[in-house]
Parts: C-alpha cells; sequence; structure tokens
C-alpha cells in the first residue's frame, strides 16, 4: 500500500502532499521535513530507495507490520522531487514506473511540465493523482488512461450551468419512475 505521495522543489517546499493513512498534522509536518532532509542530501548517483527511518515508521496509526510505511522511492527530476511511501509489500520497482507514469502524465497534461504548472494548476495535479492511486492502491499506471481521465473530468468541470441542470433534471426523473 501506499502511504504517501509528496512532491518537493529544491528548496523543499511541498508542490503536493496526499497521504493516505490518517497522521495527526503535526506528525504529517515532521515526516514531510523528513524525508526531504533524507532524499536532498542523497548523492545523484545513489540508489531512488531507501527503507524508512524508525521515528517515520512508529509515526503511522495501524498496528499490523505490513501497514507500517517501510520503504521511500523517489525520483528527482530538474527542480522537482516526487516522492512515495510505501509498505514492504510495494515494489520499489514498480513504484519507480509508477512515478514516471504520474512524470508522463503531467507532460502530457501540461506540454512540458514545470513547477508552475503544478503551483497554479494543483487541481489537475491532484486529479492526475486521483487516476492512478485510490485509498493507497494503485489503480491505473498508462499515462494516456490517466490523461483521458483528467481530461474528461475537465469537460464536465466546464459544463454549462444550464445544461447541468437539465442533466439533474433527467435524472431525477429517470429516478421517479424506477
Amino acid at each position: 500500500m501506499i502511504n504517501a505521495v509528496l512532491v518537493f522543489n529544491n528548496s523543499g517546499q511541498p508542490r503536493l502532499t496526499k497521504f493516505y493513512t490518517q497522521l495527526d498534522t503535526s506528525v504529517q509536518q515532521r515526516l514531510i521535513s523528513e524525508i526531504f532532509s533524507l532524499v536532498s542530501h542523497r548523492p545523484n548517483a545513489a540508489c531512488n530507495f531507501l527503507p524508512s527511518s524508525t521515528s517515520t515508521s512508529t509515526s503511522s496509526t495501524s498496528t499490523a507490520h505490513n501497514d507500517m510505511p517501510s520503504l521511500i522511492t523517489y525520483r528527482h527530476y530538474a527542480t522537482l522531487y516526487f516522492i512515495m511511501i510505501s509498505t514492504s509489500t510495494e515494489s520499489p520497482l514498480a513504484l519507480l514506473d509508477l512515478i514516471q507514469s504520474f512524470v508522463e502524465a503531467l507532460d502530457r497534461l501540461f506540454e512540458n511540465v514545470c513547477e508552475l504548472d503544478l503551483i497554479f494548476n494543483f487541481e489537475t495535479l491532484h486529479a492526475a493523482l486521483a487516476e492512478m492511486i485510490v485509498g493507497g492502491v494503485v489503480v491505473e499506471t498508462r499515462a494516456d488512461k490517466v490523461v483521458e481521465g483528467v481530461r474528461a473530468q475537465a469537460k464536465v468541470a466546464k459544463r454549462p450551468a444550464a445544461e447541468a441542470e437539465e442533466a439533474v433534471v433527467v435524472v431525477g426523473v429517470v429516478l421517479w419512475r424506477v
């Protein structure tokens, strides 16, 4: 299970924080700063996986051993760090592939994604992540399907209000007839 997805810039400012396990806000903030300091001080040639420290593992509220966050997987692209915190049951190579797919989907959505795209279009960023991961479980890894789902959501959001009201009335009529 994926416990959290984090995106930082090189200065350590979070651009995306999504936790799939319930943690207190103070624990989340401590975890964010600890993980950034761990990842940012590693040399570029170092492995992209590292075991989570004991302080990050014990911060989880779950008591089952397999549900404890135990692995940090990350990739550094230009000015952004993409980080996934997961349990020991997840494959680190699969998580690297998931990060790559996530970045490819963002690249297609924003046409050469940069940090400003993530700042000003955070709804699209969260929608892309929601297309890929639901409740800490990976549901889609193909970038083209993720992009298709996010664009479909954007079309629904941009639909005129009158058209949306008609759809509600039609649904209401169908529900009353059943």
